[in-house]
């Protein structure tokens, strides 16, 4: 039998628990009094003394005594150890230098030409490079070999090339101050007849400079389409080397005469393209057709000034 009052009550470690967090809805009419000697459990105990692991952990050191190896390099294959140098690009000075001492043995010369205009001289044809500027009419030796467009000639006893274009056989004639004549020629005038008045500077000119050459052709009415059906144009009857010497005459004196273009050999020479020099021409299939045998001089008309 239970007297009203305090009661010591002996709860086992799990019921302690239980009555420790406040579990009370178990005796709701008594007021339940722990014994400190019975609640004091190992468990208990155990709770109360509990210790943080943390505390138990050594020291986290975030600096470390021991220094880090240093990285080896690799080490070279073999191959590489012997591997020869890159060779550097050729300099443009040594190049030349290979170009100039290309040709050790002086080709043979065959004969002497003239430049009839200021000629660039190669060490070689088209991939050659650029030596000189041979002044017009300065005298060079030729072997007569021909690549294409380009002659051989010698300078310094060494092989060299310029355009076969600007060769001649007889050296071109300097402009004259003054010295054009326009004199009626000795063996008539009818070629003039029809005429412009540049055609016929052209006529009476060469007359006095070559009186020599007594064949010309005027004008030709039924030539449609040509110089010469307006009388704007005269055909000189020349060939050879007095020919070229002709052409070089009125080609160095065109301004005074009035003379526009000139045909001769199968070359062409004009004013508007004057530093072209003579430029080559289709083959028309004649001597005559082509120029061989007479020099073509077109005029403007009326611009001369003798």
């Amino acid at each position: 039998m239970i007297q009203p009052g305090l009661v010591k009550v002996a709860i086992p470690g799990a019921a302690v628990a239980m009555v420790a967090t406040g579990s009370a809805a178990a005796l709701p009419s008594q007021h339940v009094q722990l014994d400190p000697s019975i609640a004091s459990s190992s468990l208990q105990l155990s709770r109360d003394a509990t210790i943080s692991r943390d505390a138990l952990r050594p020291p986290i050191s975030t600096t470390s005594t021991t220094p880090a190896p240093k990285p080896k390099a690799s080490p070279t294959p073999k191959h590489l150890k012997k591997q020869a140098p890159i060779p550097k690009p050729t300099s443009a000075k040594t190049r030349a230098a290979q170009d100039l001492n290309a040709n050790a043995t002086p080709p043979k010369i065959t004969g002497t030409k003239y430049t009839t205009t200021d000629v660039n001289l190669w060490s070689l044809p088209l991939t050659g490079l650029l030596l000189d500027v041979l002044p017009k009419g300065t005298k060079v030796s030729v072997t007569g070999k021909v690549d294409g467009i380009w002659a051989e000639v010698v300078s310094d006893g060494k092989s060299r090339w310029v355009k076969a274009q600007y060769l001649s056989a007889t050296k071109p004639v300097a402009s004259v101050s003054g010295a054009i004549s326009q004199a009626a020629c000795k063996s008539g005038s009818a070629v003039e007849d029809g005429l412009t008045q540049d055609a016929i500077r052209v006529h009476r000119a060469i007359c006095a400079k070559f009186p020599d050459i007594t064949s010309y052709g005027g004008l030709r009415s039924g030539d449609s389409g040509s110089e010469h059906s307006t009388g704007h144009a005269l055909d000189i009857m020349v060939s050879g080397s007095e020919g070229q010497e002709v052409a070089d005459w009125l080609k160095a004196n065109y301004k005074k005469l009035g003379v526009s273009q000139l045909i001769w050999q199968q070359h062409i020479w004009t004013v508007q393209r004057s530093s072209e020099g003579w430029r080559a021409m289709e083959d028309r299939g004649g001597a005559t057709a082509n120029h061989y045998d007479h020099v073509h001089v077109t005029v403007y008309g009326n611009s001369g000034t003798v």
